[in-house]
């Protein structure tokens, strides 16, 4: 039994349509106006600088997913070219990362369902939690079905988006040819206004990539893509060029109906968009935001498995979390980041940490660069499918080190101290793992409960387990 390769191009297209285009479309624009000093010339630049950014540093991922084509590839890579201390680091950060992000969309699509049931007031905080928590774990049982189940879900869902995403471009095109003062005006001159700094384009450019998340999600589950070397690149260059086209459209839609005032004043510039439009179908784009947001977490869950899945084969994490059901799933991987994330809703002000992981996200984007040159220089006949060309490569470092650095050096806050502490506390974690005996009799009966509990079996391939014979099963348990 081993994960299988079910995900072919056009699968993989869905998925990664549907992960990129996730909320931040819908509230990112604020952010990105807000700190481009409401120029809209500049605004629409740094979207259009977004998706050239993404694109050169999803296509030098890509060479991971390709070297190594295994689920987890980023980990896995990053344990062969910068040592098991790193690896685990990255393992840190993002065991945290993902159950954040997970239970912080939860929750905002349980206060989009609900706060319409409470026009006067703020939804009470008991609903929205135990709606949230419903949801994760509805998408928790969907993930546990597999990965191609995951993939036909995502299909439906990215129609929906694809629908709400065309109706907002296509009017805004329509407002603009008709040539009304009203919807051109906001364009005219539009050069003239304030410039900003280094370190506003900075914060900027994180806004706007934030609507870019996700683009790894095919190097997370490379293992179960078919012919990876061919079908990863083709995606990439397939999917993300259209979605900068739709971003940019998106966003001169909502320019062209809103004021940039209102926009940065708006909680999700969408909403405030169709209310200005047509005010009776502000639903509709309540249920494309909830549908996106939906999908986000489905793939987010997935990509979070495949990572404890690795990292379990690998030797740091225990043993049953590689472990896969009948559906060939990861079920124990999955069920712990459900359960984390679940904490997380019902201590919500824990999810206020979420702002700490863009720093860590582009740490860990120059680690897999410099472990990329480093495996460059280190084992240049490795086999590449797919070799990304070195200006990418430096160009994704020079985006890591402005992103991470301008910020800190023009405006320099303490959560940045925090921020680096979190991700460095890491190293400490791994000096506990390494003198921590993970295979002690009792955390071996602990495995075997849960082994029988989830009714999983190690995948083929592993050197090691525990139920590969009835004597070792009753050595365990007596």
């Amino acid at each position: 039994m081993q994960l299988l390769r079910s995900i072919g191009f056009f699968h993989g297209n869905i998925l990664l349509f549907c992960v990129t285009t996730g909320a931040g479309i819908f509230v990112s624009p604020k952010g990105v106006l807000k700190y481009s000093s409401l120029n809209i010339a500049v605004s629409l630049s740094i979207w259009a600088a977004c998706a050239v950014l993404t694109i050169i540093s999803a296509l030098s991922l890509a060479e991971l997913g390709t070297t190594f084509p295994r689920s987890g590839a980023p980990y896995y890579f990053l344990k062969r070219s910068l040592g098991s201390s790193v690896a685990f680091l990255s393992l840190w950060i993002k065991f945290f990362i993902y159950p954040l992000g997970i239970a912080t969309q939860s929750l905002i699509i349980s206060t989009y369902i609900i706060q319409p049931f409470y026009t006067r007031c703020p939804a009470p905080e008991l609903p929205k939690k135990c709606l949230a928590l419903a949801i994760l774990w509805s998408l928790g049982l969907l993930n546990t079905r597999g990965v191609l189940t995951v993939a036909w879900f995502q299909t439906i869902s990215v129609l929906m988006k694809i629908t709400i995403l065309c109706f907002i471009s296509l009017t805004g095109i329509v407002l603009l040819g008709t040539g009304k003062k009203e919807n051109v005006a906001k364009f005219e001159n539009s050069f003239d206004a304030e410039l900003p700094g280094a370190s506003q384009i900075a914060e900027a450019l994180l806004q706007g990539l934030f609507a870019y998340s996700g683009t790894s999600i095919l190097i997370n589950i490379a293992g179960e893509i078919k012919n990876p070397g061919e079908n990863i690149p083709k995606a990439l260059i397939t999917v993300l060029p259209m979605v900068a086209v739709v971003y940019v459209l998106v966003n001169i839609s909502y320019l062209a109906v809103l004021t940039p005032q209102e926009i940065i004043s708006a909680d999700a510039v969408a909403v405030t968009w169709m209310d200005k439009v047509i005010p009776s179908m502000q639903w509709v784009i309540s249920f494309g935001i909830s549908t996106s947001i939906v999908s986000n977490i489905c793939c987010t869950v997935l990509s979070a498995s495949r990572l404890f899945y690795t990292a379990s084969q690998e030797g740091q994490l225990p043993l049953i979390f590689s472990m896969l059901n009948n559906y060939f799933s990861p079920t124990v991987a999955i069920t712990q980041i459900i359960i984390l994330a679940s904490c997380l809703i019902i201590a919500s002000d824990l999810i206020n940490l979420i702002k700490y992981s863009g720093l860590a996200t582009w740490v860990l984007r120059g680690l897999y660069m410099i472990g990329l040159l480093k495996l460059r220089y280190q084992d240049p006949d490795l086999p590449r499918p797919y070799k990304v060309r070195l200006p990418f490569i430096f160009g994704s470092i020079a985006i890591s080190l402005f992103l991470i650095l301008t910020p800190m050096i023009h405006s320099p806050k303490v959560e940045y101290i925090y921020g680096f502490i979190f991700i460095f506390s890491g190293l400490l974690g791994y000096r506990l793992h390494v003198h921590l005996n993970q295979r002690s009799v009792c955390f071996d009966k602990i495995t075997c409960y849960l082994q029988l509990l989830f009714n999983v079996s190690p995948p083929e391939g592993q050197d090691e387990g525990i139920s590969t014979g009835k004597k070792h099963l009753e050595e365990i348990f007596l």
